[in-house]
């Protein structure tokens, strides 16, 4: 990370050499939480797709938080796992993108999105899932999810994934879509990445995929 200061009126998009992304087990809790803030994504805390029934009935706010802390594994770089990126911005944390294989997220299961129109194996953890983008306040349209699709790719690619999909949103003629329905992304950030739609579900959403060569890396 680089040791200049991030400032409200600093022009899009974010320069290549102030952004660094790392694994979450890398950033610190304080970090993370910077990032989730208190609004939608700080009350969600990435657990979406993570509890199994309705996430405000079924979990708590602690809950959710002590989740998110748990599968991040933030604070040792030695974990053997973790749950998403972490993008900074000088040494400001800016961004997160969660991705995991796609049978660590349950609420996928049960979801139509994913398996609509296609012959998957729900329990192949060769395959894995960009699941939720969350940017900081202030830094918000400057283009960051791109650098997170692309560096979720090579993660994902690293520790060993046949396979990485998205299920992110595109808006019909004339619709609009709003900040909070984006957290599992745009299609164009996706397809600019280098993923492929294998899938049209919905008139919202699609699912997007990329298959690796046969040397992907291995844990």
């Amino acid at each position: 990370m680089t040791d200049l200061d991030i400032t409200a009126d600093e022009p899009s998009p974010i320069p290549a050499e102030r952004l660094t992304v790392v694994p979450a087990n890398e950033a610190s809790w304080e970090d993370i939480a910077a990032i989730f803030g208190t609004t939608d994504a700080g009350r969600c805390q990435c657990q979406r797709f993570k509890v199994a029934g309705w996430i405000w009935r079924d979990s708590t706010q602690e809950e959710r938080t002590a989740m998110l802390r748990a599968q991040t594994a933030c604070g040792d770089p030695d974990a053997p796992a973790t749950s998403g990126l972490v993008a900074y911005v000088g040494d400001e944390p800016a961004g997160w993108v969660a991705v995991e294989p796609r049978t660590a997220y349950p609420k996928l299961r049960t979801s139509r999105v994913p398996w609509t129109g296609r012959d998957e194996d729900k329990d192949d953890d060769g395959v894995w899932a960009v699941t939720c983008f969350v940017v900081r306040k202030g830094h918000r349209g400057r283009g960051l999810t791109y650098p997170l699709a692309r560096a979720a790719i090579d993660f994902a690619r690293e520790r060993g994934a046949r396979a990485i999909e998205a299920y992110p949103m595109t808006a019909p003629p004339g619709k609009v879509i709003t900040w909070g329905e984006m957290h599992v992304g745009a299609r164009q950030v996706f397809e600019e990445a280098g993923f492929k739609e294998v899938g049209r579900p919905t008139t919202r959403r699609v699912v997007m995929r990329i298959d690796f060569p046969g040397d992907a890396g291995t844990w």
